[in-house]
């Protein structure tokens, strides 16, 4: 490729980070350089230094470049790293390291810890790092004692920008369509929260809207307002009439996907201490609409035998395959916008630098859920009676990220170096609507619809207010000390590591109770959309409705408090004898403290209330431990053409904050109700590994890897059914492996055609757990593999420079082999998630060293997402295939 560039301090600053080659210098009369050439790939380019900080790693560490990650096309962290070796992506959040499940793996943001947005998880949901703020992600899958001792299968460290040499600027704009997203339903969204009225009233009446209660509390009598039980009832209606009622869904075309970015960036000259102040920033926003069927369903325990046929297509199913089945109609809408900021100073071999990052994440969902099979004039909850609901919910998902870094070389003091940060951030999830209207379809006997109710008994409309606040502070730094003794060049390293954490959950639940009678809604299915409007102020008046609080009965609760803190140090190791060969290690000690209380929605509701919790229950759910933990690694440099390396480490997985708590929730990936286990255990892990690396010209190399892991007390999920639905919760398996072997590769073809080049990796690997009878419940297999283990990973991809620079292309494919959703319980086999073929297309032209314009294609093969029990397909979720263009401009 030859690329033409206009000299500026820009295009300078360009080419000497991104390309290689050589550089022609013309001087005119006035002895300024007119124009610089320089001659090299894209691929070399990108590859050089992800393949030198990958070789200078003492432990075998993976890493991708911000041009790598736009080259897949990849719109955040998340789905960039699918392509790492071994990786693979869990509901477009959750990174899988080497088949382990998403407690295997952690997340750093510059190296700092960060809590958690998501309400069911620990770790950190990666979609929300959007990739306009990534410099690179590193991926270390074998431990040293400078990363947290909570390491199972890797860990990631987002690496965002930093403030540029020079100036820098520019904007995208962006479009994008969804082949399964055309149409979809909408409706006017009420989330201004829980309504003043109903929070006052929880402490007021103590949680209790009852008739009785309501007399007794207020005093209530017989007097010209009516009867004692007349005021009562329209003190309970006025709390009914308080919740957002109007929520009728519309059929309609959905907005096209957007988004836009901006960033701005320079540096500065002071000549105070001459040195350089430099910032960067950025603001980007997208809004996305998705529309997807989906399907829930639990197995039968006694399957036909034609049943495995049966469900090869969605019309033979026949109801005796299963206890219960939800077929859903899903629309979303996605808003996300993020900012950052960075200032920084240098001087000499000083920096400091400041970072600021604020992410909103908003998901707006409605679905249109019905619990039947219409096709075969069959019904799972009754003959001629099928459960249909319509649930809308909103949830907020915030960020805000303060962090200080410094980096410091003495080298009058022996070029002793010092690192350090502080990071403080806070992560934050409001459900301010979450609201379920649940109603009955009758049909009659040629499975015709005939008309919709409302049934007597309770729960009949459901609404559910949820927030948490997670507040951490870590603080860090590193002191090293390099020097040469003889044929030795050594370095000696310590540190310290501080982490501060308190978290907070709370939620209300409120029901709109049907005392008994038969209420005919609509005798229309067309009118069906309007349903969630039926709750008018006339028909509250008219009809014997009642709102109840419900708060959990023990001993599950559905708020809880947590803490924790950490307290770290370490010394490290890593001596090169005569740049052949390289020893690194060294030991982490780790002091743990972690409290999880359940507590009641009417405690924090009452401002006037003291918090009091029992001695005894505090400290049966605190864990205070402290342990070192060992790490080796042994490498032979084989000059630049190769590397082989051995490593070992010692680590440790604890329980997810929520996993001890016994709290009940809604898992995402599974949509079964979970709850906690208080007697959960850390697993212990022990890590070997080995690798071989090669490496050629024009950035080819080849990596092989082995690794073996063996796990005790992995943490388990266990199933039970009851009422015809799963339940969840969590124990420790006595002993569990993992083993494989993983391949990555990238290689030139310019031999065969130029420009083009392939790159990929391949993981093979098996595991097993093994659950102690007593603690696996109905567990059907007590012996298997371990839950989200894949046998196999597998990422290609195909790419294209053009020899005159102005276009580039890749072809990305990406498959995992099945692996267990949810394990099987009462004789029923394991839920395997069945492979998902991706097959994705991103194309670049470069109009000219300014504009840039994209087209990426994702899931070429329209394939959709499913999930098997028994042969029998008891999830699946439809998936489009979207088209997105993009015109970015740099200025």
């Amino acid at each position: 490729m030859m690329t033409r560039f206009r000299v500026n301090k820009l295009s300078i600053a360009v080419g000497a980070c991104l390309l290689t080659g050589s550089v022609l210098a013309q001087s005119q009369e006035d002895n300024a350089i007119e124009e610089v050439v320089a001659t090299g790939t894209r691929l070399q380019g990108t590859a050089t230094a992800v393949i030198e900080e990958r070789k200078n790693q003492a432990f075998v560490a993976d890493i991708l470049g911000a041009e790598q990650i736009s080259r897949t096309g990849d719109s955040d962290a998340a789905s960039a790293l699918r392509r790492v070796t071994g990786l693979t992506l869990v509901d477009g959040k959750f990174i899988y390291v080497r088949g382990l499940g998403e407690r295997y793996s952690s997340a750093r943001l510059n190296g700092a810890s960060i809590p958690s947005p998501d309400l069911t998880r620990n770790v950190i949901p990666l979609d929300i790092f959007p990739s306009s703020v990534i410099e690179s992600l590193s991926v270390q899958k074998a431990y040293s004692p400078n990363m947290p001792a909570a390491f199972g299968g890797g860990n990631v460290d987002i690496r965002t920008k930093s403030i540029p040499s020079e100036f820098v600027a520019g904007i995208q704009l962006g479009v994008e369509a969804d082949s399964n997203s055309s149409d979809g339903f909408t409706y006017n969204r009420n989330d201004s929260g829980t309504p003043t009225a109903l929070r006052d009233a929880i402490v007021h009446y103590r949680g209790d809207f009852s008739l009785r209660n309501i007399i007794q509390r207020d005093g209530l009598y017989n007097n010209e307002n009516g009867t004692a039980a007349q005021q009562a009832i329209a003190i309970n209606d006025g709390l009914l009439q308080s919740l957002p009622r109007d929520m009728a869904l519309k059929d309609e075309s959905l907005d096209p996907n957007y988004s836009a970015q901006a960033y701005i960036g320079n540096s500065f000259e002071e000549e105070w201490l001459g040195g350089t102040i430099g910032f960067l920033a950025s603001l980007a926003y997208d809004n996305k609409w998705n529309y997807k069927d989906r399907r829930n369903a639990v197995v039968s325990a006694s399957l036909p035998e034609n049943c495995s046929e049966s469900m090869q297509t969605a019309d033979d199913v026949t109801n005796s395959c299963f206890d219960s089945m939800v077929d859903s109609q899903v629309t979303s809408e996605n808003e996300r916008l993020n900012g950052l900021f960075t200032l920084g100073y240098r001087w000499k071999t000083h920096s400091l630098s400041y970072t600021k990052i604020l992410i909103e994440d908003n998901e707006d969902e409605s679905e249109i859920a019905i619990a039947q099979n219409p096709s075969q004039n069959q019904t799972i909850a009754a003959d001629g009676i099928a459960d249909y609901s319509q649930s809308f919910t909103y949830e907020e998902r915030s960020l805000d990220v303060d962090q200080f870094r410094g980096q410091h070389t003495f080298l009058d003091w022996w070029g002793v170096g010092v690192d350090w940060h502080y990071t403080q951030s806070e992560a934050e999830t409001d459900i301010p609507l979450q609201a379920t209207f649940n109603f009955s379809n009758k049909y009659d006997g040629n499975g015709k619809y005939l008309n919709t109710e409302v049934n007597g008994g309770n729960g009949q409309v459901e609404y559910d207010y949820v927030a948490m606040d997670d507040h951490m502070k870590n603080w860090g730094g590193n002191l090293t000390l390099p020097f040469t003794l003889g044929r030795f060049e050594v370095e000696l390293k310590g540190g310290w590591d501080f982490v501060d954490r308190a978290r907070y959950y709370t939620t209300s639940s409120f029901f709109v109770n049907n005392s008994g009678s038969s209420i005919g809604i609509t005798d229309k299915e067309s009118d069906l959309l309007n349903l969630p409007s039926y709750l008018s102020d006339a028909f509250i008046a008219d009809q014997n409705l009642f709102v109840a609080f419900n708060e959990p009965d023990a001993p599950e609760a559905d708020d809880y408090l947590a803490a924790q803190k950490i307290d770290a140090g370490y010394g490290a190791f890593d001596v090169i004898f005569d740049n052949t060969w390289r020893f690194s290690g060294g030991l982490r000690y780790e002091e743990f403290k972690q409290v999880a209380l359940e507590t009641s929605s009417l405690i924090f509701n009452a401002e006037d209330q003291d918090v009091f919790f029992n001695e005894d229950n505090i400290k049966a759910r605190t864990i205070n431990t402290d342990d070192f933990f060992p790490s080796l690694s042994l490498t032979y440099i084989g000059g630049d053409s190769y590397q082989v390396r051995m490593g070992y480490g010692e680590t440790v997985v604890r329980p997810d904050l929520r996993e001890v708590v016994p709290v009940g929730y809604f898992d995402p990936l599974t949509d079964i109700r979970t709850t906690g286990n208080t007697q959960l255990v850390s697993s212990n892990l022990k890590n070997y590994d080995l690798r071989y690396e090669l490496y050629g010209e024009m950035g080819n190399n080849l990596a092989l890897s082995l690794f073996y892991k063996d796990i005790t007390n992995p943490i388990e999920t266990v199933l039970r059914v009851g009422d015809s639905t799963y339940t969840a919760s969590f124990t420790n398996g006595s002993q569990a492996e993992l083993y494989g072997i993983e391949a990555e590769w990238l290689y030139d073809l310019g031999w065969a055609a130029d420009g083009f080049f392939t790159s990929g990796n391949i993981t093979l690997s098996d595991s097993e757990v093994d659950i102690e009878a007593s603690d696996a419940g109905s567990l059907t297999n007590t012996t298997k593999r371990m839950n989200g283990h894949s046998k196999y990973v597998a990422n290609f991809q195909l790419g294209y420079d053009s020899a005159n620079g102005e276009h580039s292309a890749s072809l990305v494919y990406n498959v995992f082999g099945e692996r267990i959703l949810a394990s099987g319980i009462d004789g029923r086999q394991d839920a395997y998630e069945q492979p998902f073929h991706s097959l994705d297309m991103v194309y670049s032209y470069y109009m000219d060293f300014n504009s840039t314009i994209k087209l990426r294609v994702r899931n070429l093969l329209g394939e959709d997402q499913e999930v098997t029990q028994d042969g029998v397909t008891v999830r699946s979720r439809s998936v489009g295939t979207t088209f997105q263009l993009s015109y970015k401009y740099d200025f």
